[in-house]
């Protein structure tokens, strides 16, 4: 084992998932002491004393883990030659994956299919491997589809350059608003003059309100003045007789719409956006639809223009939409490639269908008596109304969950239980009183509260066929993917860095929560402390 991290070199032999693969084992997370979790700091908002509560404590955690990962950050510099920075958690190929990044990930967004444990917990290593996982076959796919000349596909192509487009709208319709409402003190002066009564005072409390006022009126204007801006120097002429929705059908993709300045503008390069539901019966909103259009583009052109593209937020979204939206077509490609046959649904059904169908499941409410005649009686009292199920469970059941529980057994599987209790319960309507029954523990009463009906039980069904060819593709892609980490591109990882980092960020959001426990009204001091590490 090295000092910087266990080294997992390709091929992966095991076609099961990475966090499958691999065992965290260097440390004990079950003697971090976690007394945050259900300490009073989570309870109420910031009151008069400056205690943080809930409200602020989701923030907050989140918060310090961003701290963390600052500062761990910060800690990469002067690396020796040759050293793999800590905050790497795999490579494939030439392309990283970082703590920060899958952390960044869990923290900000709900990921599909996974859960979001708190900060700190032992569970959230676990999502934190399958996020890994996730990443790493992600990346495998964008590279093959790199490699394989994906990106200059003419589809992917346009709708790279819409996307960036759409941020470049936004970005420059921002710059342009924002530029040049700075207030003077001689407008606020003027101001004050033209709209307060003479001697008022021009104090604390007056200037900000005058200089809210200033912007906001200076932004409607440069609003208002947007179009004129944007087309200042160029002659738009828009020839709305070949716009009438009456003629889409007989309409060729070359007829010209409009010309802006020296551009032209055909039906073909906008008729999906004209041709909408709103647009397609009425000429005004389509007028207006197609206005809106070419102001996006001389705000996306203008965009580029004041180089916006190198804003780094743009930079870095447009990359995450370039990979993202590869990978998915490219895994659309695949899928199509490898659709089986009908035999092949059969037979993978055959071999799976223990994992693929679906059991019906009842939920359960239940009393266990001691013996039959104590039973027998109790459900006479229930048939009578004089007690409740819930009452013959707190009172009377030899459960010894049942006081906690009122008799809530919970979701059941056919086929999973005692076969009297079995046999029984899969019989009775819901709501109906069943028993008294003897199994090895006791003499049931019971009532189905709840049913989950059998599904994926016939082959021949809809539903199962796809069910099965949705599992079998995706069985097929995980086997592709494996497939690329032992041939095709080389993959390395390091668990010792995964085992750190988690573990001191556990330690360390505990420590600061502690501390916010010990000095509940230096809570504000301490949030205080946390943004300035990360702003």
């Amino acid at each position: 084992m090295s000092g910087r991290g266990d080294r997992v070199s390709p091929p992966f032999l095991s076609t099961r998932p990475f966090s499958e693969q691999l065992t965290i084992h260097k440390h004990d997370y079950g003697k971090i002491p976690f007394r945050f979790v259900s300490s009073p700091i989570q309870m109420g908002g910031l009151d008069e004393n400056n205690r943080v509560s809930g409200g602020e404590m989701q923030r907050f955690l989140t918060l310090i883990s961003c701290c963390f990962l600052a500062t761990a950050a910060w800690g990469e510099a002067g690396l020796p030659a040759g050293e793999q920075p800590s905050g790497i958690l795999a490579r494939v190929d030439d392309s990283v994956i970082t703590f920060s990044q899958l952390n960044t990930q869990l923290n900000s967004t709900a990921v599909v299919g996974l859960s979001t444990p708190a900060l700190g917990t032992p569970e959230r290593r676990t999502v934190m491997l399958t996020l890994l996982d996730k990443a790493i076959s992600v990346n495998l796919l964008y590279l093959d589809a790199v490699n394989k000349g994906l990106k200059e596909d003419p589809q992917y192509q346009q709708e790279m350059k819409d996307y960036a487009d759409g941020m470049l709208v936004g970005l420059y319709r921002k710059h342009y608003l924002n530029t040049d409402v700075a207030v003077g003190e001689e407008e606020i002066v003027r101001y004050k003059e033209k709209h307060f009564a003479k001697g008022a005072d021009l104090d604390e409390r007056l200037r900000p309100l005058i200089e809210a006022k200033i912007k906001k009126a200076k932004y409607v204007q440069r609003k208002a003045g947007l179009q004129k801006h944007l087309r200042a120097g160029l002659n738009v002429k828009i020839y709305s007789e070949h716009l009438l929705p009456e003629e889409d059908d007989l309409r060729s993709d070359d007829q010209l719409i409009a010309e802006v300045g020296e551009g032209k503008v055909s039906w073909g390069e906008v008729k999906k956006y004209l041709i909408t539901l709103n647009n397609a019966v009425d000429i005004e909103r389509r007028l207006a639809s197609l206005d809106e259009l070419i102001d996006n583009d001389l705000l996306a052109k203008k965009g580029r223009e004041a180089g916006l593209e190198q804003d780094p937020g743009y930079r870095s979204a447009l990359a995450e939409f370039s990979k993202t939206r590869l990978v998915n077509r490219y895994r659309s490609e695949l899928v199509r490639g490898m659709e089986p046959t009908t035999q092949e649904l059969r037979d993978y059904y055959a071999k799976h269908r223990q994992h693929i169908a679906f059991k019906e499941h009842r939920k359960l409410q239940m009393a266990v008596l001691r013996d039959q005649e104590t039973a027998q009686q109790l459900k006479a009292k229930i048939e009578k109304g004089e007690l409740t199920l819930y009452q013959v469970a707190m009172d009377y059941s030899i459960d010894p969950r049942a006081r906690q529980t009122m008799g809530d057994f919970g979701w059941v599987e056919e086929g999973s239980g005692f076969p009297e209790l079995d046999e029984l319960a899969f019989v009775l309507e819901v709501g109906e009183l069943g028993g008294p029954v003897q199994t090895p523990a006791g003499w049931h009463l019971l009532v189905v509260s709840d049913q989950r009906p059998s599904r994926y039980t016939d082959i021949d069904d809809d539903e199962t066929q796809a069910q099965t060819r949705r599992l079998l593709l995706k069985e097929k892609l995980n086997e592709y993917v494996v497939g690329l980490r032992k041939q095709d591109y080389p993959v390395m990882v390091y668990a010792d860095n995964l085992n750190r980092l988690m573990q001191a960020e556990a330690q360390w959001i505990a420590a600061k929560s502690k501390e916010m426990e010990a000095n509940p009204e230096r809570a504000r001091l301490i949030l205080d402390e946390m943004r300035s590490l990360v702003e």
